[in-house]
This record gives C-alpha cells, structure tokens and sequence, in this order.
C-alpha cells in the first residue's frame, strides 16, 4: 500500500525528514527561502497531510483543491494564518506548537529590553565604525532596568514569563487582559489567583492599558493576533506613554501601526523601541524605521534557539503522522472536529 503524500513548505532537517519519510512520501520546497503560493496550490491536490509554517497563508484556495488533506501541521505557536474556520468545517485538525517557545521567547523579549535601555547595538556599532577614542561621561547614556515599571500588555503564558525576569530586576509589573482574555474572566482569575501575592511569585498589578501606557517606563506586547488586535497599538495609544519610554514587540508585527510608530519615535513622544516582528514582515531594508537610531529592528527570533526550534519540529511532524493514522492530534488548534 503507498505512503500517504505529505507536503512541507520548507526544508526540514535530516533527523525529521527521515522521521516523516518512514509514515508519509514527502515532497519539499527545495529551497530555505518560504515556499510561493503558487508551488503550494500546484501540489496541494494529491497531498493528505500539510506541514506548513507562519509565511505561508493555507487560505481557501489551498483548502479548496486540497480535497484529500486529513491534516495541516503548523511549526508555530501563531495560527493566523491558516483559515480554522474552514479547516473545520472540512473536519481537517490543525496541529499547532503550544507552550514550548513561552521561555525562549520571553528570554528575548527581556534581551530587546535590555538591550534598547542600554543602547547595546548603537554601542557595537559606535566601536565598529572606529568612533570609540576616550571615555566620555555622556557617551550614549540609557535609561535604568532595575527598579523601572515595565507594563505587559496581554498576560498569557510569554507574558507572564516575562513578568517573572523583570521581577530578578526588582521591577513593578503592570499587566493589562488582552481583549480575548476580558471574555475568559474565569481563566483569567485562575491565573490571577496563580501569579498574586504569594511567597512563591511577587504581585502583579492588573490596570488598563492607558494606566500601563501612562505609569510604564517599558511596554512589552504580547498579545496574540486576533480581529480584536489587528492595528490596535496606535497613535493614540503612543501619546499615552511617557516620553522616556520604549516599545518592546515580540507579538505579531500587525497589532501595532508601524507609521505611528514611526512618527512616534522621530517626533520624541517616546524614547524608543525594539522589534522582533513588523509590519510588513520581512520589514524591507529601505522601510524608514530603519533609518531611526531609536529604532532595534530584528528578524522574527524570539523562538530562534536550537533546543526550541528542533521540539517545535518535532511537535509538528508529531501531529502530522497522528492525523495521517486517524489519530487525534497531540496538539490540536480545533479539537472540535473530533466531535
């Protein structure tokens, strides 16, 4: 009997490739860069399983003339972009990668943090370009991490990982409900209850976001990307926050306008920001927030470490071969399609 036709949208490492290949024939976008829509639509058709990643929109052209498809597979946390809605009413699970990058992303959201207060990349390339001839007293002064307030809008499991390295700093900790957690009160309670004051964890204080934005020498996003999320991080929500403070976004790069942004920081309503995620992503190296000095722009790492990366790859061939047997997936988006 042949194996089940698999397709994956990007080149997998030796170890998964031959992990795949032993429950499923593989074709592979041959190439490191993301796979075109075109490629995806052309071998879709005899494919019954997908593994995919976050710059590939699996939309309803994809699901359309993928009639075979028993499964799609997601090496992300994120699922925007896939369309669920019609994933299930087509009854094809969609596996995803929960809970496995929460300390890996958070570490570099707190690294952006740092390194933005501390102007640590103004500061290599002050030495690169040959500027470092003597001390200077007032040389690319920063602003203090130990003891400052830092606001978390969008307290989930990255959120409140970071809450737990800025207390190391003896920061206060304002966290703000995303709007999807306004509608889980009861979940929400429960994870108050689980982060308040107790000997273990050191209080935080839930606030709204213009109390967050107006008291918060630091504001880090991490909300996820929702209908309710799209572009809501904008002007006025800028001129909110105090003129010596700085943006951290480790979310998705559309939950924040970026022209705001930009006229944000060259106009000095805040001090700064740094950016794993933008919009547009990849940000082209002529887009003028790079020609901001106040600006630290980096390329989607915050799951980017060796450790995480290879259990995010594993996780998602793991849902891909239990859809294929007609298994429930491990890691389900639409655990209703089982229903």
């Amino acid at each position: 009997m042949p194996l089940p036709t698999v397709v994956v949208s990007r080149q997998l490492s030796p170890k998964m490739w031959n992990y795949l290949s032993t429950y499923a024939h593989v074709v592979s976008w041959e190439s490191d860069c993301p796979a075109t829509h075109e490629w995806l639509l052309d071998g879709i058709a005899e494919a019954e399983g997908l593994y995919c990643l976050l710059t590939d929109q699996i939309d309803q052209d994809v699901l359309r003339l993928g009639k075979r498809l028993r499964v799609i597979s997601t090496m992300s946390v994120g699922y925007d972009h896939i369309d669920i809605q019609a994933c299930t009413s087509r009854k094809i699970p969609v596996g995803y990668t929960p809970g496995i990058l929460t300390e890996t992303t958070a570490d570099l959201a707190f690294a952006l943090l740092m390194a933005s207060a501390r102007r640590v990349v103004e500061g290599a390339d002050y030495v690169r370009q040959g500027h470092w001839a003597e001390w200077k007293p007032d040389l690319l002064l920063g602003t203090d991490v130990f003891g400052a307030t830092l606001g978390i809008v969008g307290f989930g499991r990255i959120g409140q990982a970071m809450a737990k390295r800025a207390h190391g700093f003896r920061m206060k900790v304002l966290a703000v409900r995303s709007p999807r957690q306004n509608r889980e009160e009861s979940a929400l309670k429960d994870r108050e209850a689980m982060i308040g004051e107790t000997a273990e964890e050191p209080s935080v204080t839930f606030v709204d976001l213009p109390t967050a934005l107006a008291q918060s020498d630091f504001v880090s996003l991490h909300v996820p990307l929702t209908p309710d999320t799209n572009q809501f991080f904008g002007r006025d929500e800028f001129h909110l926050m105090k003129p010596s403070s700085i943006l951290i976004n480790t979310s998705r790069g559309t939950v924040m306008d970026s022209d705001a942004l930009f006229h944000a920081l060259q106009d000095g309503t805040i001090r700064g920001a740094a950016l794993d995620v933008t919009d547009p992503e990849p940000l082209p190296a002529s887009h003028r927030l790079l020609t901001r000095p106040n600006c630290l722009v980096i390329p989607h790492l915050g799951s980017a470490s060796t450790a995480t990366r290879s259990l995010m790859a594993d996780m998602a061939v793991q849902n891909v071969i239990a859809g294929l047997s007609g298994e429930r997936l491990p890691y389900c988006v639409n655990p209703e399609v089982y229903h």
